[in-house]
């Protein structure tokens, strides 16, 4: 693949430990999917922030007002809808690694705490890009219902977890919440899925 040789592309990589794991062809999508966006207003937002790796790229790309939401003490206590693949507290990271990774960047809103206890606190703003990625089923749906009416027109809303076996309840979260919606979701190859906004 080409962009195996992106020489910026692969720095990213190195600085969050990717280069060489399963999660390098996520964060390429993810990047190209920011161009979808680039001409679309509003401020970008993540649910399930971990390092900021993911947030890294998005800033870089859209340099809009980003919000970062995360309880940075882990998941949530996983539900029925689950699968026992996830404990409470995996994936802790501490805020200040997420800062610190982020640090170069000047348009960033910590909200840290559990989903979706701070997300009122942005419901006057409107988005043209939001990544969730929280593994699990209520708080992936919690963050679908809040983000999905305050996306604008060509607005994409991205789920890192749709495609992996691992993750039942995020893909569970957005198939439910799609039903009866004119979006379509694009499941991609490398485990992520996307929807454009009407």
């Amino acid at each position: 693949m080409v962009w195996w040789q992106d020489r910026d592309f692969n720095s990213y990589l190195e600085k969050f430990g990717l280069l060489y794991g399963h999660e390098s062809d996520r964060r390429w999508m993810l990047n190209q999917l920011t161009k979808l966006v680039q001409n679309v207003p509003g401020d970008t937002a993540e649910c399930g922030v971990h390092t900021g790796s993911s947030s890294y790229l998005i800033c870089k790309a859209l340099r809009r007002q980003h919000f970062l939401f995360d309880s940075f003490e882990g998941l949530s206590a996983p539900d029925w809808a689950d699968g026992d693949c996830f404990c409470k507290n995996d994936l802790s990271i501490p805020l200040e690694v997420a800062q610190r990774n982020l640090a170069e960047f000047a348009n960033l809103s910590f909200r840290p705490g559990w989903i979706p206890e701070r997300f009122e606190e942005v419901k006057e703003r409107r988005f043209c890009f939001v990544h969730i990625d929280l593994q699990l089923y209520q708080p992936t749906r919690d963050s679908l219902e809040f983000f999905y009416p305050l996306m604008n027109p060509g607005g994409v809303i991205i789920c890192d977890d749709y495609g992996f076996t691992t993750c039942p309840g995020a893909t569970k979260a957005f198939d439910e919440f799609l039903h009866d919606r004119t979006e379509k979701l694009i499941s991609l190859s490398c485990g992520s899925a996307f929807l454009v906004r009407d």
